[in-house]
Formats: structure tokens, C-alpha cells, sequence
């Protein structure tokens, strides 16, 4: 056993060396999308060697749990050697990393020669583990083990976030356009801020056209593709072009970085800049946009203590206030245009994709919720769903004009918001960052923090809005549970992929032989069936998507999940994509892996059939 210790140790010290120097120095692998399907080959390979080190450096593998040693060994032989086709795809591999790659096949060969007869040897004993210790060699590989198995949560952080660079987001998450009409066209500032996604979603889900504003076009057409025109300059639209609403929301966020002075210019350059461009857009527009809705913040009112604020209170004093009243003003300016002007005065925005709520449940999920100084400074809050509502609710009104608060009618004290926070999580919420500390941050960025501003929504509910989220606590259950996912009703393949094919054809005689009301449809015959969500016939062909009870669509491993939760059998393989990090998992061996390999099977297979096609042409032209 001392002699499969050592190979182990130098196993490690080579996959060490060879993960450090080659794919993060030179090669920068975690930062690039074409090594998705490598990256996610080495997370599943660094899981399983972190079992192997913890697994031999304190326990015997006896009886049965010899047999599970032998199948980890095997599936880690079967994912090296798929690595390697993986690596001959997508990157060159330079001379020393081959080198390297042959002596780490040899040594691990040497380590199955010698750790064969020994376990031979627990297979013939009692199944259990038999706590065991080699002395220095057992740390050793306990750090061995430690090391790579946070080097397989690094790849696998890296595995999400390139999975998501694969396959665009509006496809990831697509979206039903309706059938509307009398169709309205809305032009979108900040489209791809967290406020700005959840509303341009709503008004194409609504049947509208929108029109996009980002310094990142790729990026807003990442988001929402053929549903969107995206652009990065308002002087490229004709003066023809019909407009009906414009809604500001762009501006540098004010949480996310220290508050230098380059910043905080940059507060006000970039809701500014960005305004003067749509006064000036509506100014030069044959027909004028109705409304214009500009986004502000209850920053406005400044640090009012615990007094009652709404619309009728001035402005307070401060940086905040000052950002404020100068994106107000700009946006005033739209009135004289004949444009009807609401200014919205939001709250802390609370959604689960992005603003605030997730850089506070982070910490909340471990028991480290923490409010800001005495905890006692009031936070108005609102819910994303009633902020996009509001939104709307001010497009289409002609009373919604001058400044409504967009906030919940119940202000929060902070501490308060922290505790409820922890509730919904289960979590405790007992800690709290001391005023003097946040005092201290650069450019009285403290602000942020310790501002105590009671907001009211007055205007909003004397024009008879109702809010769904009146309570913090409401609101934050709904943002941090796990919704029950409907079942699938209607699966879409591509069943000119031979492998596609006999997979859904398997599927389908299970469903069938259970009277599961699961339909099946070729994409080949069916090309515009998804023709409402912006798919086409070769979207459809690289991915496969399925219809649930609720009318949404679902692609890639969540249309696997979908099948597989109402397929006898394949149940458990449903709850294990469900567990952390596996979606990730999955989502890298499928988009990474999977697709790629067939699409190039099948464009290969499509190009024979086309050269004997035109060959047999040719004999029947002669």
C-alpha cells in the first residue's frame, strides 16, 4: 500500500503542476468559452480525486465499497480519455503539456498495477470502512484532497458562468411574444440592468415592440434576441421612426465599487449623458414619444431620520440627493418636447437577478446577515414584479405625471429587513457592521448604508395602483423559495439527429406504456412551432425544448429535467439535477460537450448525404 501512496502523492503533484502552469498560466482556460467542454471534464475528474485522497488517506474499501473504489477508477480512466479528444478539438496542446498528460497515463497505470491485489484483497472482506491511518501520508493526502476538491468548486464556477456564454439567454430563457394588435413600440434605456431585463421581458410578452439603448449591444441581444432592436447610439434612429414611450433607466450603478471621484462623476455623466440624448432623440422625432418615465431614487429626500416622507416633501441634503435632483431636472426638460413626464422615485429594488437581494442572502445563507450600523435607519424597498408593474401602470395612464414613489407602502428599518431576510432562509440574523467602518469608506460612500429615508407611496395609490408585496416578509419568501417546477407537456427534437431520435424514442414508448400525456413533436415537420418564442428551425436543431403546464419554455438540461420528472424511471436523475451545483454540471457536459459533438456528427453525416445526393444526380443526368 506504501507504493500506491507515493504514485498517489506524485499523481498529484504532476495534476498540481499540470492544472497550475498549463491550463490556468498559459492557457487561461476558465476564460474561455471554447474550453467549456474541457473545463467541465476536469470538475467531474477533480471531484472524483478529491474522493480518492480523502477516501484511501483514512479508510479501507471493503466488500461492496471495493467494487464502488473500482467504479470511480473506471469512470476516471473513461473521462481522461474523453479529455483527451476534447483537448485534440479545441486547443493545440504545446509540447510539455503532452509530455506531462503521458506521464501522468503511465504513473496512473502503475497506480491501478499496484492497488489491483490489494483491492482484491478488501473485496473479500466484510463490506464497510474500515477507518484506517498511514501516518504522514494520511494529512498529506487529506491536503491533497482539500486542494483539489477547491479546485474542482473553482471549475465548476467557471463551467457556469461559460455554459451560460454558449447558448444566448434569450434561448436559455425564452420568451412567448402575444398576438397583440394594436402594437406599441417603447424605447429602453439600462435594458440589461436588473429593472430594465424584467420590464423589456414584460412589454414583448405583452405583444409590444421595443427598442433597446446599451453601450453593450451584444450583450442586449444576448438577452433578447430577434425580440429586440438593440443599439448603441439614439442618432441612428430616422426621425421616422415611431416611438410611443421612452422609459430611462440607464445610469452606473451606485453599489458595486468604491466611491472615487472618477465614480461618482461617472453617477452623473451617465444618467445625464443618456438624457440629454433622449430629449434630444424626441426633439427630432416626427411625431413626439407620449411619456417618458425617468428613473430616480428615494436618495432624493436625503437622511430624513423617522420622518414620514412622499411626493409632496423636498430634497434633502447630500451626494445621493444631488444625483437625484440633477437626473430629475434633465428629465423635466422632456415636458417642454410635449412629452408627459413621470419621474419614478424607486426604493431598494428587491429581484433575484441582481441589485441587492443576492449580495445579501450570500451572506445571509451562511448565518452572516448583518445590518449596517444601528440597524434603525428606515429602507424603502419594493418588489421587482410590483416595480415593472408600476412601470407599466405609468406608460399607459395619463394621471401618472411629475414623481410618484415606487416603493411598497411599508418602509422597513434595515435591521428589520435583515432579520426577515434571515427567516426566509432559515438562517439566523444576530450581526452588525459598526457606522464607524462605513464612515470611513472613500467619498461618503457611507450613505448607501446608514440613509434612513420612511418613503410612502402617496401619488401611486391615489391613482388606485395596488401593490401585490405589501410586507417585507411576503416579498422575500416569494424571491427565496425554490418555485415547484410544472410538468412537461409537449417535447420539440430534432429527429434528423439519429442519437436525438433514439433517445426521445425511448422516452416516449416509457411515457406511452404509462399513459403520461407527454406529446412529441419533430421540429422537421413542425419548423414555426415555436415560432411565437422567436425559435427557428435551426435553433431547434442544436437544441431540444419542451412546453410545461404553465405555457414556458425550457431548453437544454432543463427540458431534460422537465422529461425526466414525469418519465417512470428517470425520476431520481430529476432530483439529482435539482441538488447544487449539478444543473451547472450538466449544463457544461450538454452545451459544452454534447451539442458541439453531435452538430458536428450530424453536419458531417448531412454533407455525405448531399455528395451522394448530387452523385446519384449525375448517373441519372447521364
Amino acid at each position: 500500500m506504501n507504493t500506491v501512496l507515493i504514485l498517489m502523492s506524485l499523481q498529484g503533484l504532476l495534476g498540481a503542476f499540470d492544472t497550475l502552469w498549463h491550463h490556468e498560466i498559459k492557457e487561461r482556460l476558465p476564460s474561455k468559452p471554447s474550453a467549456l467542454g474541457e473545463l467541465t471534464l476536469h470538475s467531474v475528474r477533480e471531484f472524483l480525486y478529491a474522493v480518492l485522497f480523502f477516501g484511501l488517506a483514512w479508510w479501507e474499501w471493503r466488500g461492496g465499497w471495493a467494487f464502488v473504489l473500482a467504479g470511480i477508477l473506471l469512470v476516471e480512466i473513461v473521462i481522461t480519455l474523453w479529455d483527451f479528444v476534447i483537448e485534440d478539438r479545441t486547443r493545440r496542446l504545446p509540447r510539455l503539456e503532452r509530455i506531462t498528460h503521458t506521464v501522468l497515463a503511465i504513473n496512473f497505470g502503475a497506480i491501478l498495477a499496484f492497488l489491483a491485489p490489494v483491492m482484491v484483497g478488501w473485496a473479500n472482506r466484510p463490506t464497510g470502512l474500515e477507518a484506517v491511518s498511514h501516518g504522514i501520508w494520511s494529512w498529506v493526502f487529506t491536503v491533497y484532497g482539500i486542494g483539489v476538491l477547491v479546485w474542482a468548486v473553482r471549475d465548476l464556477v467557471a463551467v457556469t458562468r461559460l455554459a451560460h456564454l454558449q447558448v444566448p439567454e434569450w434561448q436559455r430563457n425564452p420568451i412567448r411574444r402575444a398576438d397583440k394588435a394594436s402594437r406599441k413600440t417603447y424605447l429602453i434605456t439600462g435594458a440589461t440592468g436588473l429593472i430594465g431585463t424584467a420590464l423589456t421581458r414584460e412589454l414583448i410578452a405583452a405583444g409590444d415592440d421595443v427598442v433597446v439603448l446599451s453601450r453593450d449591444p451584444a450583450k442586449a441581444r444576448d438577452k433578447f434576441g430577434p425580440h429586440a432592436e438593440a443599439v448603441s447610439d439614439l442618432a441612428t434612429l430616422p426621425a421616422t421612426r415611431r416611438i410611443d414611450g421612452i422609459v430611462h433607466l440607464a445610469g452606473e450603478p451606485l453599489a458595486g465599487g468604491l466611491w472615487t471621484r472618477a465614480r461618482k462623476l461617472a453617477f452623473f455623466d451617465s444618467r445625464l449623458d443618456v438624457g440629454r440624448a433622449v430629449n434630444a432623440l424626441a426633439a427630432r422625432l416626427e411625431k413626439t414619444p407620449a411619456v417618458l418615465i425617468s428613473a430616480s431614487a428615494t436618495g432624493y429626500y436625503g437622511d430624513r431620520g423617522d420622518a414620514v416622507l412622499d411626493e409632496t416633501s423636498g430634497a434633502g441634503d447630500g451626494f445621493l440627493s444631488s444625483v437625484c435632483q440633477a437626473t430629475e431636472h434633465c428629465a423635466v426638460d422632456g415636458e417642454r418636447l410635449g412629452m408627459r413626464v413621470c419621474r419614478l422615485r424607486f426604493g431598494i429594488v428587491l429581484g433575484r437577478g441582481g441589485g441587492m437581494l443576492p449580495a445579501l442572502a450570500l451572506p445571509a445563507r451562511f448565518g452572516l446577515g448583518a445590518w449596517f450600523g444601528s440597524g434603525r435607519q428606515w429602507m424603502p424597498w419594493i418588489h421587482l414584479e410590483d416595480t415593472v408593474r408600476l412601470i407599466r401602470f405609468a406608460l399607459r395612464d395619463p394621471r401618472a405625471s411629475s414623481v410618484i414613489n415606487a416603493v411598497a407602502p411599508n418602509p422597513v428599518r434595515q435591521r428589520e429587513l435583515v432579520r426577515a431576510l434571515g427567516r426566509s432562509l432559515g438562517r439566523p440574523a444576530l450581526l452588525s457592521i459598526p457606522a464607524v467602518l462605513l464612515r470611513r469608506l472613500p467619498g461618503g460612500m457611507h450613505e448607501l448604508f446608514l440613509t434612513s429615508g420612511r418613503v410612502l407611496p402617496q401619488r401611486a395609490q391615489d391613482l388606485g395602483f395596488r401593490f401585490h408585496y405589501t410586507e417585507i416578509g411576503a416579498a422575500l419568501a416569494d424571491l427565496t423559495r425554490h418555485p415547484r417546477p410544472s410538468d412537461a407537456e409537449a417535447v420539440y427534437f430534432n429527429a434528423a439527429c439519429p442519437v436525438c431520435r433514439t433517445e426521445i424514442e425511448h422516452y416516449q414508448k416509457r411515457t406511452d406504456a404509462c399513459a403520461v400525456p407527454l406529446a412529441y413533436h419533430d421540429i422537421n415537420t413542425a419548423p414555426d412551432a415555436l415560432a411565437a418564442f422567436g425559435l427557428g428551425r435551426d435553433d431547434i436543431k442544436r437544441r431540444m425544448y419542451v412546453v410545461d403546464g404553465a405555457g414556458e419554455l425550457k431548453g437544454g438540461v432543463d427540458a431534460f429535467e422537465a422529461i425526466w420528472r414525469v418519465t417512470p424511471g428517470y425520476r431520481p436523475l430529476a432530483r439529482l439535477v435539482g441538488l447544487p451545483g449539478m444543473r451547472a454540471l450538466g449544463a457544461g457536459l450538454y452545451d459544452g460537450i454534447a451539442v458541439p459533438l453531435l452538430a458536428a456528427r450530424n453536419r458531417r453525416r448531412e454533407a455525405r448525404d448531399a455528395r451522394r445526393g448530387g452523385e446519384s444526380h449525375g448517373h441519372a443526368a447521364e
